[in-house]
């Protein structure tokens, strides 16, 4: 059976108090009953000297002290007097059991029995302190042992030994056995026994006191032991808690207390610290699931818009080869019409698929061709194509110095060319653009606005997703997949950055591309010549963009500095 940890540590702490409590009750019961016996051996040992006196075991008592204490001359001379006999006696004579038992100075029921060295009793008497008074005699064994030599009773060989009462187990006696040196019972044995009742009861309340003290600790212990226990488990149960709303999907819940300096605080942290990782792999997860089911759902669309996209050249050129097949083929005028078609149509064809193989490259992350690519320089001739493609389309780069950036130069300039494609798509003729390029901080900054109609904010919203239009009707007028500015948007990607569109004041719209420059790259003092740019007395005439040389009507460059009109 396993018992939950506040059971064990109330058993613990109870196990602890009894032992404890045990232990202090035996040596305070042993110390006790050491130190009142050790009173009855030293009244002993000083009961029996008159005895042994009469018996002639010691000599008599000088005159004025009573004899040296052991009655051994030249002993301890002048230590203390030795009592006199209990009716001064001649010596080897034993008072007869009346007389003695009224001689006073005795504890009441004093025992005495002399022994021979054969072990047969000579003589038995029993004090009493009143007369009327029974005494009890006690249970001696037929033959004592254990004498030892005890310096202290000046090399007397004595035995102390406890033995029960003839009368019953009430009154115990404490008994003195000491070997006679001398007289007529040399060899045999003085026994002096007194009655150590009050000692036994004294012993038994200390007893009774202990036990009923040990019984009140062990549940003063036991209740201040459940109390303190519940205090140290409340940071247990908070982590219970905790753990219980985890399980219902609480993921952000921490354990509290992480910061004490304690076990449960340590657990605490390491907990958290668990917790936060779990938190963050869920996290990742539902992250990688959602990323995963949009790019499900990005693949069905971009299966059925590409379907959508394919099946009308290719019904367009099913219908050439039909008419061919009806007699076009006889006719030159219909053959012209029916070859120019299919070689328009598959020319669409071809365009749509590099895009959409230009696409799924993107997605699949492959590497660009790196290197140092001046955006100002690449935009200039991004201008200049798109004049001479749409001259109804007035365009003009502005740029106030060169920005550098590491990239692929094929793809940078496919995005512009995109954005003013855009523009020639999507606006009427006669609208002008502007083509912008500048550095801020750590990006470089090319910006494309036109002055058409603009988007609305549900259009800007969703203007970079691949095969939108923005004409609900799908119209194909000015030809196009709706895939240019899906393309800007993964080019810019793949270099690190990112690209917005925005209203611009007085109509129009604004795209703005972000890229991070070359780490090399910073801004240059305007206070202080440009090592690179060329000297104004010796101009470059196939450069791009000119300093003071005039612009002719057919350049794209104009007298500004970096900026090209057309």
């Amino acid at each position: 059976m396993s018992l939950s940890l506040r059971t064990r540590l109330l058993v613990a702490v109870g196990a602890v108090s009894l032992i404890a409590l045990v232990v202090a009750d035996i040596v305070t019961y042993q110390e006790l009953r050491s130190f009142l016996y050790r009173g009855v051996d030293q009244s002993l040992a000083v009961a029996h000297l008159p005895f042994e006196r009469d018996l002639g075991s010691i000599g008599p008592a000088p005159r004025g002290q009573g004899g040296s204490q052991g009655g051994v001359p030249g002993e301890n001379p002048g230590a203390g007097a030795v009592p006199a006999g209990p009716l001064n006696q001649p010596q080897g004579e034993f008072p007869s059991c009346e007389t003695f038992s009224n001689v006073g100075g005795l504890d009441p029921g004093t025992y005495v029995e002399v022994r021979r060295a054969g072990g047969s009793v000579v003589e038995d008497c029993a004090s009493r302190s009143l007369p009327g008074i029974s005494v009890s005699t006690p249970a001696l064994p037929k033959k004592i042992t254990g004498f030892s030599t005890n310096n202290a009773e000046f090399g007397e060989q004595t035995a102390y030994l406890t033995v029960a009462n003839k009368s019953g187990p009430s009154t115990p006696f404490r008994v003195r056995a000491s070997i006679l040196r001398g007289g007529p019972y040399t060899g045999g044995l003085l026994i002096v026994a007194v009655p150590v009742g009050q000692t036994v009861s004294t012993l038994n309340h200390l007893r009774n006191v202990e036990l009923l003290v040990t019984a009140v600790a062990l549940v003063a212990a036991a209740l201040l032991g459940w109390w303190l226990v519940r205090v140290g488990m409340r940071p247990l149960r908070a982590v219970e808690r905790t753990a219980e709303a985890i399980a219902a999907g609480e993921l952000e819940q921490r354990v509290p207390g992480d910061a004490a300096k304690t076990e449960v605080g340590r657990l605490a942290r390491a907990l958290n610290v668990m917790l936060g990782k779990i938190e963050k792999a869920f996290a990742q997860r539902d992250e990688t699931e959602a990323e995963l089911r949009a790019s499900e759902s990005r693949m069905r669309q971009f299966v059925a818009d590409a379907s959508h996209e394919l099946r009308t050249p290719l019904a367009a050129v099913s219908a050439y080869a039909e008419l061919f097949e009806r007699g076009a083929s006889t006719r030159p005028a219909d053959l012209a019409r029916v070859m120019q078609g299919i070689k328009s149509e598959t020319s669409r064809m071809g365009h749509l698929v590099d895009d959409l193989l230009l696409l799924a490259r993107l997605d699949e992350g492959r590497p660009l061709d790196r290197q140092d690519v001046e955006i100002v320089e690449l935009a200039a001739e991004a201008v200049r194509t798109a004049v001479t493609v749409g001259g109804q389309w007035p365009v003009r780069l502005e740029a106030s110095h060169p920005v550098e950036v590491v990239g692929d130069r094929v793809r940078l300039r496919q995005v512009i060319d995109n954005l003013l494609s855009n523009v020639r798509a999507h606006t009427p003729p006669g609208m002008s653009a502007v083509v912008g390029v500048e550095q801020s901080d750590h990006e470089a900054i090319i910006t494309v606005s036109d002055s058409g109609p603009g988007l609305s904010d549900d259009q800007a919203a969703r203007v970079f997703e691949r095969f939108y239009r923005a004409d609900a009707s799908r119209s194909r007028a000015h030809g196009g997949a709706g895939l240019g500015l899906s393309i800007v948007a993964s080019i810019v990607r793949a270099h690190g950055g990112r690209v917005e569109v925005s209203p611009r004041s007085g109509g129009g719209s604004v795209f703005t591309v972000h890229l991070p420059i070359a780490p090399s790259t910073e801004p240059p003092d305007p206070e202080s010549p440009d090592p690179e740019s060329p000297d104004p007395e010796s101009p470059d005439p196939e450069s791009p963009v000119g300093t003071d040389s005039p612009a002719g009507p057919e350049s794209p460059v104009g007298p500004e500095r970096f900026t090209a009109n057309t």
